[in-house]
């Protein structure tokens, strides 16, 4: 039993490090900048149509959500998740924590940005809703923000091509953790916000399913990428066959010479 924990373990490492190595060639999706920091003068329009700087936001550990406004998939079930979330996790929002969401279609208004923060802040207070920032921009302030976090997205029509995930920064806008998906657990919400404070990078397993699953279009939903997945195992146990040989012949070596 041992055995095969650590095989798994090996497994998991080795799948991580092939997607670190392969990462460049993301074109939807996430691709981790952990330890990286955000640029903080970027400027976008807030829900007032007011201008903005990021390094004028960020003042604590912050939430940020990268979501376009008439997505017809991901982004209002993840505005849901995270919503939802907020209510079970036991910190304060606007006191230990904030949340950010920034629209990556320049189309995107403050009117809408209005409109969609009704929509997902009903459930919560006044208070709250103050601390949970809704921002658009224009295309260079977008893809600038997408691509300091790792976050590809194609557009495909009329609507984008796009992974799920939220960001965790620390206060100075450090890229400390992300996580995926679209519902997410009070734990590691917690966890992640403390580590934020802190200013600690954590990598999170959940890369490995970033990089067994990639996101299909047409059916807008996450298909197992069966062709990668088959190639890794095939390379992880050639590499484990080999160096068990290797293992074997070198331990041979002193008996035969003598």
């Amino acid at each position: 039993m041992k055995k095969l924990f650590v095989l798994f373990f090996a497994f998991l490492s080795f799948t991580a490090l092939y997607a670190q190595i392969d990462e460049s060639k993301v074109e939807i999706g996430i691709v981790e900048h952990l330890g990286q920091t955000i640029p903080l003068d970027l400027q976008f329009k807030n829900e007032k149509n007011e201008t903005v700087k990021i390094r004028d936001i960020i003042k604590k550990p912050t939430i940020l959500s990268l979501v376009y406004f008439n997505c017809p998939g991901l982004c209002s079930p993840l505005l849901d998740g995270l919503s939802t979330v907020i209510e079970e996790v036991p910190l304060t929002l606007g006191k230990e924590y904030q949340v950010l969401t920034v629209s990556f279609d320049a189309t995107d208004t403050p009117e809408k940005a209005v409109e969609k923060k009704k929509n997902f802040l009903r459930k919560h207070s006044k208070d709250k809703a103050a601390n949970w920032a809704y921002l658009t921009g224009d295309s260079t302030a977008i893809y600038t923000l997408a691509n300091s976090v790792g976050f590809k997205f194609k557009r495909t029509g009329l609507d984008f091509a796009h992974g799920a995930s939220i960001i965790i920064l620390s206060p100075d806008g450090k890229i400390t953790r992300y996580l995926y998906g679209l519902k997410f657990l009070p734990f590691d919400l917690k966890l992640a916000i403390f580590e934020a404070q802190k200013g600690l990078p954590r990598p999170t397993i959940n890369k490995v399913l970033n990089f067994c699953y990639s996101y299909d279009p047409a059916g807008k939903r996450y298909a197992l990428e069966v062709t990668k997945v088959s190639a890794t195992i095939i390379i992880f146990f050639a590499l484990l066959l080999f160096g068990v040989l290797a293992f074997k012949t070198k331990k041979k070596s002193p008996s035969q010479a003598a």
